[in-house]
């Protein structure tokens, strides 16, 4: 059998409150296909965001080892996380964090600034993804101008700007009403499928966990299998 994409093996992470270690995952063992779509579903606080961020190098586990495509990201230095991060991961959240003085263009241009390119081809490619996302006409507007809907599918846009192998997404349609929802799920799902990137979102809507090829529950910290 290949290797999957993603394997995480003893994968355990607690916080401090005080002088006391809260565990909040405990020796989480999981694959994760390439191409797959997968949501993680649990009560709040059972770990699905910790869960998310290790995978997505912005927090560090205490115990355990993620291997993504052959490298371990537990075992990279800041420096080298950073620059991992930067070319492999895509975020989305709940709230859109889209900076509200820049345009639509500018914020999903925004992740290439560090990168080599120039200004056009920054520009360029931008609009590409807001064309993607269905937004052509919007590219000049700022986030005050745009619906919650619009305002989650321009932040797919940046996610996708610098072409990562994964998109990772924390509650993306909380603040959603349901259509918006619904919309931006049809769209992340057809990111997966047509241009496949491993999508990986935290959800509490069993609706929105549909959209996903499997679903995984988390309890108190621990992995459970759910059948789909």
């Amino acid at each position: 059998m290949s290797a999957p994409f993603i394997g995480i093996r003893g994968l355990s992470k607690s916080y401090m409150r005080g002088e006391r270690a809260l565990p909040v995952l405990k020796n989480i063992n999981l694959d994760i296909a390439e191409g797959e779509f997968l949501a993680l579903m649990g009560p709040s606080g059972s770990g699905k965001s910790t869960l998310l961020n290790l995978i997505a190098g912005i927090d560090r586990a205490d115990e355990g080892s993620i291997d993504i495509e052959g490298v371990d990201i537990t075992t990279l230095g800041e420096a080298s996380l950073t620059a991992w991060r930067s070319d492999h991961v895509g975020f989305i959240f709940q709230f859109y964090n889209l900076i509200p003085v820049l345009t639509a263009l500018e914020n999903v241009e925004l992740p290439l600034v560090l990168k080599e390119m120039s200004r056009k081809e920054r520009k360029e490619r931008a609009s590409l993804l807001l064309g993607l996302v269905g937004l052509s006409e919007r590219v000049d507007h700022y986030p005050g101008q745009l619906s919650g809907g619009e305002q989650q599918r321009v932040a797919i846009a940046r996610a996708m700007v610098t072409d990562p192998s994964i998109l990772v997404a924390d509650e993306p349609t909380g603040d959603l009403d349901r259509a918006s929802a619904e919309e931006v799920l049809n769209l992340m799902r057809r990111v997966n499928e047509e241009f496949g990137k491993v999508v990986i979102m935290v959800t509490h809507d069993p609706r929105a966990a549909e959209k996903a090829h499997v679903i995984r529950h988390l309890e108190k910290g621990v992995l459970n299998a759910a059948p789909h």
